[in-house]
């Protein structure tokens, strides 16, 4: 676990400087930073919008830590997020504890990480992390990771020395619960 736990310990120290991240998620690459710090999301928004302007979602390592950032987690959330046999965002009502500029009118997308180094690295920096996920395909299959284009990985303080768990076979799901028991999938 040598090199697993170097890594872990150099992405916390450049978090706690409000620097950015590129690490490896599940089945892609995410840039990432504290997602209580507005200064390092900045950042990160000024990249996405020169990528794809795409949401940023906090990614928390458990159900537990999810239900510290969130007034109130509806019930069917536990379901899905059990359930699902790929990666769910949720958009939920009521963000507590995140940055202001994560949250938009009253919501925020939350995922739960479900790769060992992501959930580590969240349980020891013991804070959410931003993922804003960069998609590097080949133009003929989504399903082939290739090397990190140099606009990316310059526009980061570090890339974690570690490849995705997976290869990504598919879009992760979006669904947005209401406190009002309102579920709207977004994407499946």
């Amino acid at each position: 676990m040598g090199i697993f736990n170097e890594e872990i310990d150099r992405c916390i120290n450049i978090f706690e400087k409000g620097g950015l991240v590129l690490y490896p998620t599940y089945a892609t690459w995410a840039i990432g930073c504290d997602a209580t710090d507005e200064q390092a999301i900045s950042k990160v928004l000024d990249l996405n919008t020169a990528l794809d302007n795409e949401p940023l979602t906090s990614l928390v390592a458990s159900q537990a830590m999810l239900e510290r950032y969130v007034t109130s987690l509806p019930e069917v959330a536990y379901d899905i997020l059990d359930f699902s046999e790929k990666s769910v965002t949720l958009i939920l009502d009521n963000p507590k504890g995140i940055a202001a500029n994560l949250i938009n009118n009253n919501t925020a997308p939350f995922s739960v990480a479900r790769t060992k180094f992501c959930q580590y690295l969240i349980n020891k920096y013991k804070k959410p992390l931003v993922a804003k996920s960069i998609s590097i395909r080949t133009p003929t299959t989504h399903k082939k990771f290739q090397p990190i284009p140099s606009q990316i990985s310059q526009s980061v303080d570090y890339v974690v020395n570690l490849q995705p768990e997976k290869e990504n076979t598919s879009l992760s799901s979006i669904i947005k619960l209401g406190n009002d028991g309102t579920v709207k999938v977004i994407r499946e």
